[in-house]
Formats: C-alpha cells, sequence, structure tokens
C-alpha cells in the first residue's frame, strides 16, 4: 500500500455535542469542507483531534465514520499517539481493520524513550502492518526529536513513506532532502512555518486552521507549488496571524473557535479543556474576526477539485 503524500492533510478536529458525545453532524460538514477545497488527505485523532481524551472504542467509531463519510474521495490517516508498543501495535491492526488508508505516528508519550527505545517502536509497528506511516516528529511538544540517524535506521521499512516536520527548525526540510533525497516525503507540521516549508521542498501540509479555512489553505499550497509565490505570499500574510493560533497551547480551543466562527464547527471540547473565555476569548476572537472580514479573494482556479492549478505529484 502507498500514500501519495502531496497535497494538504487537515489534522481535523473531534466534534463533540454539550451531552459529550460524538457530534456526527458537525464533523461531517467540516469534512465535506475540506474535501469541497481540495484535500488530499484527512488526519484523524491527532492533537487537534483531542486524541488524549479519546477511548479505543471511540477511535474506531470516529474511523468507522470518517472512513464511511469520505467514501475514497481523500486518503484517511489515523494517529497513533500511545504509551505502550502493545496498544500501539493494536491501533495500528484496528486501523487496518476499519479502513484507515495510513497512520501518523508519534514517539511513545509520557516515557521519554531514548533513540533505541524510539526505534524500535516504530520500527515495531512498521513491522506489523501493511498501512503506510508518516513519522510526526514534534520535539518541541513531545520531548523526544527523530533524529536524521534514527531516520536513516527507520528507512529500511518501507512502509515509514513521510515525516510530519514539526521540529520548529525549518532548515530540517533541506537536512532531509541533502541525506535521503526523495527517500521521505515531507509535510510542513506547523502552521507558521508553511509557505517557508513549501519553498524549501516539502511536499504536503498537515494543516490546522485549514480546519476553518480550507479554501484558502489549499491555494496557498497549490499557488506555492505551481510557483506563484507572491500570490501565496499575499494569502500567507494576511493568514499568519489566525496560522499562529495553531502554535498555542489552547491550539484546539483556539481553532475550534475559528470553526465555529466560520460557520465550520462548534466551540465543544472534552474536559478537561474548556471553552475560553473573557479577556482571552476576546483576543483571539478578534484576531479571527479581523481576518474573517478581510478575507482575500483567492485567485481562480487555486481550490477545489476540479482546481485549475493541479499539483498532483509534484514534489
Amino acid at each position: 500500500m502507498s500514500i501519495n503524500w502531496n497535497g494538504v492533510f487537515p489534522a481535523v478536529t473531534t466534534k463533540f455535542t454539550e451531552n459529550d458525545e460524538f457530534d456526527f453532524d458537525a464533523f461531517d460538514k467540516n469534512i465535506e469542507a475540506q474535501l469541497e477545497a481540495g484535500a488530499s488527505g484527512i488526519i484523524i485523532g491527532g492533537s487537534l483531534g483531542e486524541a488524549s481524551v479519546l477511548s479505543d472504542s471511540e477511535k474506531i467509531a470516529l474511523l468507522q465514520h470518517t472512513v464511511e463519510v469520505v467514501a475514497k474521495r481523500a486518503y484517511v490517516i489515523l494517529n497513533i499517539a500511545e504509551q505502550t508498543t502493545k496498544a500501539a501495535l493494536l491501533c495500528a491492526e484496528n486501523a487496518l481493520k476499519y479502513g484507515a488508508d495510513g497512520l501518523m505516528m508519534l514517539p511513545p508519550l509520557r516515557y521519554l524513550a531514548d533513540v533505541e527505545e524510539t526505534i524500535a517502536y516504530f520500527a515495531a509497528v512498521a513491522k506489523s502492518t501493511e498501512l503506510p506511516i508518516m513519522i510526526y516528529n514534534n520535539p518541541y511538544d513531545y520531548k523526544i526529536e527523530v533524529t536524521l540517524d534514527m531516520f536513516e535506521e527507520l528507512s529500511q521499512y518501507k512502509n515509514i513513506q513521510a515525516v510530519k516536520e514539526s521540529t520548529r527548525d525549518v532548515s530540517n526540510v533541506t537536512r532531509m532532502i541533502n541525506r535521503f533525497g526523495d527517500r521521505f516525503a515531507i509535510l510542513c507540521g506547523v502552521d507558521t512555518l508553511a509557505l517557508e516549508s513549501l519553498f524549501m521542498g516539502a511536499h504536503g501540509w498537515v494543516a490546522g486552521l485549514v480546519d476553518a479555512f480550507p479554501r484558502e489553505t489549499v491555494s496557498i499550497f497549490r499557488l506555492a507549488k505551481a510557483g506563484r509565490m507572491q500570490e501565496a505570499l499575499a494569502i500567507y500574510r494576511w493568514f499568519l496571524p489566525v496560522l499562529e493560533l495553531d502554535i498555542h497551547p489552547k491550539l484546539v480551543q483556539y481553532i475550534k473557535l475559528a470553526e465555529s466562527v466560520t460557520g465550520l464547527g462548534t466551540e465543544t471540547v472534552r474536559l478537561p479543556r474548556m471553552k475560553i473565555t473573557g479577556d482571552e476569548r476576546d483576543r483571539v476572537l478578534g484576531i479571527i474576526n479581523h481576518a474573517v472580514k478581510n478575507r482575500p479573494e483567492l485567485p481562480a482556479g487555486t481550490w477545489g477539485v476540479e482546481a485549475e492549478v493541479d499539483v498532483t505529484g509534484v514534489s
């Protein structure tokens, strides 16, 4: 099995009702907006998807529902964010069983695994499944860095195909390309470094604020890949104050608030997270509302399934 890792891969939020159950009506509306905009894949159960508060059975239910809704119009990627190798293997098994097209994988959570342990963790899952894997490299938030030497070790596993590059060092895109050529697809995982990463050669964008602004996100990606950098830059400069909501500890609450403003979701989160209030809410709403009020006109044909700017297969 393989995935074309080029394009925008929204890390979608998990929608909840006020009764703390899945809100599939709100979820489906957002998914349809992502697909209409031209997303290449849908990532569920990630940090934005509140993976830490989802039970195993909920992850399966969410996966089954997403597979049904997407209906092969894009890839469905399930995130693995587990504390034990045993749990990660079970998650990978369920992903294949219930229709995922691929996996995104964090290193082991909570325990600060060393180099050997981290490699063994990824390798165990890679050997257990035929699903393509994207390694989520985010030492800023999760304290374990997957170094170039570690990727060298992992390159023997053909289904480890991509990296979500979230080190916050944009030069790492060039380091990966210099070391490995096209062995690994590189997807930017930090919204505020997206255009910079694409310019340096990243293949895709695992995006967060795409949840509220899907067309703008896809348009930036496609313009950048088509070499229309000034047009991409103009939209990106408008977008940056909103993109900075993605690098805050309350990114889930902030992005869900943005989704509610643009009509693509609700603010509801699962405890212990709570909706933001007071001055914090006013500040974030000010950023979002300013962006909505000044929303740019997108160049024709730069978003959507039938877009004129076609970057399928472009690296």
